[in-house]
Parts: C-alpha cells; sequence; structure tokens
C-alpha cells in the first residue's frame, strides 16, 4: 500500500501562515489556488473517489479509517459540491448551497458533531406571510396558512401522499404494484385529478420549485412520493410535513458558522489526499485495476468511487462502457434550476415586528422566502429561492432587474424597509460548471421504473455515491453522508 502523506493540502508552511492569519478553516481552502496537492498525484492508491462534496470525503474517511490508502479528485478549486458558504461583508456566514438539517437526519448531524460543528435553530418565532392570488396578504401562526379555500384540499392531499409514500420500499420504490401507474403522471397531473382548486397546486409549487428546483409537470408522481418516503429513517415513515416543514421539519436548524465547515474539516483531516483542480475525465478498467485519468495525471487504484452530480457522471469516459440501463438512468437525471439570492440588513428588522422572516408567495420573484441570518443575529439576512418556472422568469434577467423583483417580494411580505439591504448576494447553481444546478438531480415520468435499479449497482470496480443514491434523504446532506458510508462500505468488503 503507497504510503500518502498526512501533510496539509496547502503545501508550504509559508502558504499556511498566511491564510491560517485569515482565521478559519473556509479562508484557508477558498483563499487562492494555492490551496491545491502540489506536485505530481500518488501513482497508486488503493481507492479513487471521483468528486470531493460531502458524499466523496466522507467515502475517502471510511476507506482510509479500513486502512486502505485514498485519493480524492475534484474538479473545483474548493471541496464541498453543492455546499458553499459565503462570507458576509458585515461580519458572519450565509451558505450559498445547502444549509437545513433536521429531525431523522441522523448521520449529517453525527458527523457535523463529530467535527465540532455546532448546529442552532431555524429561527420561527413570530407569524409567516402567505400571499395567494384570491386572498392577498395573510400573517399567520403555526405551520398551515389558514386559507379556507384550499385547508380541506390541502390536509386531504397531503394525508394521500403520506399514505401512498409510506407503501414504498425506500430502497426500491419501482417495485409497488402502483409504480408504474404512479411513474407514468406528473405531480402535476395527479394534482389536476384529485382538486379542483388551482391554489393548492400554487401551494405545492412553493415546495416543489425550492425543493426540486422543479415545477410540478416536470417531476415523476412515483419520483415525489419516493422523496416523501425517503423523509425519514429506519425508525421513522417519511411524511410530506417532515419534508417541508421548518420547525420539527426538512429546515428545523443550520450550522453555526456554515455548512460548509463540514466538508472544509473533513477535508483537513485528510490532508493531501484530496486534490483540487483534477477533473476526472475517463476511467478505465483492464486486467484487475482501474486507470483514472485526470486534468492532474493518471492514477491507478484497485477501486473507485463517483461521487458527483449525474450530468458530471456522463461526461467521464468509461472503459469498458457503462451498461446500457445505467447510461439511460445518467441521461435522464437533469438537475433542477435553482438560484438562491440573500438580501443583507443592519438588523433582522422582520423580528421586532413580530415576523418571522417566512413566507410563500403565488407570484413573484421571491416564493419561498427564509430568515437566512446568522446565528447570532449580528446582520438580517432575508433568503429567496428561485427555482424552478421562477427561475426560467427571473434567472436570465439582467442582474439588477432580478435583483429589483426580489426586494419588491421581500417588501410585499414584511414592508418597505425590505427595499434597502446593506448587501445582496446570489448564487445561481445553474452557472456553476461543475454541478449544473441544483439542489438535486430529479426525474421525469418513466425514470424511476425503467432505470431505477441500476442506481447503486457497482460497474465492475466502480461504485457509485452522491446523495441522489440514498435511501434516506435523497438531494439532503444527509442522504449525502448516507451513500458515502454504502459505497466506502461496498469497497472496504471488496478489498
Amino acid at each position: 500500500m503507497e504510503h500518502v502523506s498526512r501533510r496539509t493540502v496547502l503545501g508550504s508552511a509559508a502558504a499556511l501562515g498566511a491564510l491560517t492569519a485569515l482565521g478559519s478553516l473556509e479562508a484557508e481552502w477558498n483563499a487562492a489556488d494555492a490551496a491545491t496537492l502540489h506536485g505530481h498525484l500518488p501513482r497508486h492508491v488503493d481507492v479513487v473517489v471521483v468528486g470531493g462534496g460531502i458524499s466523496g470525503l466522507v467515502a475517502a474517511r471510511k476507506v482510509l479509517a479500513k486502512g486502505h490508502s485514498v485519493l480524492v479528485l475534484e474538479a473545483r478549486h474548493r471541496v464541498g459540491g453543492r455546499i458553499l458558504n459565503h462570507r458576509l461583508t458585515e461580519g458572519g456566514t450565509i451558505e450559498s448551497g445547502g444549509a437545513f438539517v433536521g429531525p431523522t437526519q441522523d448521520h449529517i448531524k453525527a458527523l457535523a458533531a463529530e467535527l465540532g460543528v455546532k448546529t442552532f435553530k431555524e429561527y420561527t418565532t413570530g407569524k409567516s406571510v402567505y400571499m395567494s392570488k384570491q386572498l392577498g396578504k395573510m400573517t399567520y401562526d403555526g405551520t398551515v396558512p389558514p386559507d379556507p379555500t384550499i385547508l380541506l384540499d390541502a390536509a386531504l392531499l397531503q394525508s394521500r401522499i403520506d399514505q401512498m409514500a409510506a407503501e414504498l420500499d425506500v430502497a426500491a420504490p419501482w417495485a409497488h404494484p402502483q409504480a408504474r401507474l404512479w411513474d407514468s403522471m406528473t405531480l402535476g397531473d395527479w394534482l389536476r385529478q384529485n382538486t379542483l382548486n388551482k391554489d393548492v397546486i400554487d401551494v405545492l409549487q412553493c415546495w416543489t420549485e425550492p425543493g426540486f428546483g422543479a415545477d410540478v409537470d416536470e417531476l415523476s408522481f412515483l419520483f415525489v412520493l419516493w422523496y416523501v418516503a425517503c423523509s425519514g429513517n429506519e425508525s421513522n415513515k417519511g411524511t410530506f410535513e417532515r419534508n417541508s416543514d421548518t420547525a420539527d421539519g426538512a429546515q428545523d436548524s443550520r450550522f453555526v458558522g456554515g455548512s460548509q465547515l463540514v466538508p472544509l474539516r473533513m477535508a483537513q483531516l485528510l490532508g493531501n489526499r484530496v486534490a483540487l483542480n483534477a477533473a476526472v475525465t475517463r476511467i478505465d478498467q483492464r486486467r484487475g485495476a482501474v486507470k483514472v485519468v485526470s486534468a492532474r495525471g493518471t492514477v491507478r487504484a484497485k477501486r473507485v468511487i463517483v461521487a458527483c452530480p449525474p450530468p458530471l457522471v456522463r461526461e467521464i469516459e468509461f472503459l469498458p462502457a457503462m451498461p446500457a440501463r445505467r447510461r439511460r438512468l445518467i441521461a435522464h437525471m437533469t438537475m433542477g434550476k435553482l438560484m438562491k439570492c440573500d438580501a443583507v440588513y443592519r438588523t433582522p428588522f422582520w423580528r421586532a415586528e413580530g415576523m418571522n422572516g417566512f413566507g410563500i408567495a403565488f407570484t413573484g420573484a421571491a416564493r419561498a422566502v427564509f430568515d437566512n441570518s446568522p446565528a447570532d443575529g449580528s446582520v438580517g439576512v432575508l433568503l429567496a429561492f428561485v427555482g424552478g418556472q421562477t427561475w426560467r422568469t427571473y434567472g436570465n434577467q439582467l442582474h439588477a432587474d432580478r435583483k429589483a423583483a426580489v426586494l419588491k417580494g421581500f417588501a410585499d411580505m414584511f414592508g418597505d424597509e425590505a427595499l434597502h439591504p446593506i448587501d445582496y448576494v446570489e448564487h445561481d447553481w445553474t452557472r456553476e460548471k461543475w454541478t449544473r444546478g441544483a439542489p438535486v438531480a430529479i426525474m421525469k415520468p418513466g425514470t424511476l421504473t425503467s432505470y431505477g435499479p441500476s442506481i447503486r449497482t457497482p460497474h465492475g470496480r466502480i461504485h457509485w455515491a452522491g446523495t441522489e443514491t440514498s435511501t434516506y434523504w435523497t438531494g439532503y446532506m444527509d442522504g449525502a453522508v448516507r451513500s458515502g458510508e454504502r459505497a466506502a462500505a461496498e469497497v472496504n468488503q471488496h478489498l
């Protein structure tokens, strides 16, 4: 087994000292392209991991813990994948990528605790805002908008979704007797068949646009049921409420210092077993070994774990080629369209007015809004998820026009003070070369039942990770951790 140095990935004491002076692991990893593995890659390791997001880094640590040599090849100049911190000019950190954790997400929370990354509760004290076309603006307590025109329909639909989701095997949703029927229609099709009130569809759209980066007519109904079923763990059935709620739901808490601290601290522990700017272009399995070709050089390994978004897997040349079903699955998994828009204020002024910063609106650029302020509340931050059709409307506008539209949405909810931020931050994940969208790869009708069984099946010595391959909390950080653990267990068993 070839020895791989534990020296920090920064490469030199001078660089380490200069960057450490900036005061954080985040600065150490993101300040400059100097934060990469210097010199040549090792010629041989036991395992190569393709992708330095949470999933790939977890897999690398689990492989290393069993005494095997490992190398992570990451295409970007940073680690974290779809997890990205943004340091505010006024101080404090927010997340431009994945941020929230909640009940039953035990794997990500355990990992964060091990790494010394603390959580804090999302701010929920006070009233939320609901803006419908028929009733205009309403404020309310609790989790359910008191819209009398949709309450009964919404409750019945949610109950039916939970019942159907509870019947699915999260490891094989395609095996359900009704799977082909449910996979033949979109969520929008099913909603129109089961309600006469279009406002219910608008409410669901306020869930799918931030949750999937897609609209109700882009999502297979079976895929949505599976996604809901995944919102649990081995002891708790997934429910729509747990997936969509803030308090006691998937948006319950965030990480102090930003979620990217989790992959940053894993990378620091792995040292120069992580190579940045190392996009993989070919994986060649021949003569009992695997040759991985990257922008930084070629490495031979006994096993490979691929832990990157499906669109990037499509761009890797596999020799021999992936099985036809696996190729078609990857071809049919497209990334959602999502950007996060944050407005920063001197204080979270809405809190003083009895508002919690959460709101949903049927129209405009700010359809799903959260209080995204740092843990200490040193500044106030309102976050708009701009996804799906809303992204198509506003994503390609001039920056100034889109900013004005987002701020108007905030002002409609929380007053004209929202029109005057001290800073405004955007991150469009569709323009990330090494992601191509967010937050998750979506599946249209026919995908799961036709190609789903290949989602975790190894291709020779190649194993698959990434949040999309998880059986619980797919699309979330917890799913990323779980998938990395599973892939590493497969590899360790073979080694």
